[in-house]
């Protein structure tokens, strides 16, 4: 009997869209085939599966191509959800799905300004650090009344949020740090020092098709 294929991950390790679709497929247990990519040299299949040529790409093993990372965490939790991300109210969910709406935008935007300001002419990123900050506030006042976003246990918004929340956090550490935000601190640390987060960020080598190796 012919082994099955398993769907195909195209991923690269820092980028954060990566690490939450990483996240729920780990959740999940679903296996997958990992491609790390090098994003100055994409290979030709990941571009023919998705010619947009950003990670993450999942192609399944009938050929359908899964290329938004929101996407690729329904797809695995709707498969098998043994920890319970996925939320079963459709209060809970409209409200998880409006927050990350609101991280992808909003805050995406200003976390791209603070962390990389000469990519789009600043001088520096500290007013865009200031408007990030406002979303981390509304953060920390969730983490307030609850241990994590999704409630009293890690859920889809706190997978889907920790990785940027994670990269604006390491722009500048020690700024981030002294913040007025212990709760947020808190659930970062606990993301970080995650069995989750230690799978997800393994050092996979960079793929290379057979033909090329």
């Amino acid at each position: 009997m012919a082994k099955a294929l398993l769907p195909v991950l195209y991923s690269f390790r820092r980028c954060p869209y990566a690490m939450r679709a990483r996240l729920a497929l780990y959740a999940s247990g679903i296996a997958v085939e990992h491609r790390e990519v090098e994003l100055k040299n994409k290979p030709a299949c990941m571009l023919a599966a998705s010619p947009k040529g950003t990670v993450p790409v999942l192609v399944l093993a009938d050929g359908q191509v899964i290329d938004e990372s929101l996407d690729i965490m329904r797809w695995a939790l709707q498969a098998q959800d043994p920890l319970h991300w996925w939320p079963q109210a459709a209060v809970h969910l409209n409200a998880a799905l409006a927050l990350i709406e609101e991280n992808d935008g909003a805050f995406k935007h200003a976390l791209d300004r603070y962390k990389y300001p000469h990519r789009f002419g600043l001088a520096d990123g500290v007013a865009w650090r200031e408007a990030g900050a406002e979303f981390l506030l509304q953060l920390e006042a969730m983490l307030a009344s609850a241990p994590y976003l999704a409630g009293n246990s890690w859920g889809l918004c706190d997978a889907a949020l920790a990785p940027f929340v994670r990269q604006f956090a390491h722009t500048d550490k020690a700024w981030f740090a002294v913040q007025p935000w212990p709760h947020l601190v808190r659930w970062l640390s606990k993301f970080e020092g995650s069995d989750g987060f230690a799978a997800i960020m393994h050092k996979h080598p960079i793929w290379v098709p057979a033909h090329s190796a």
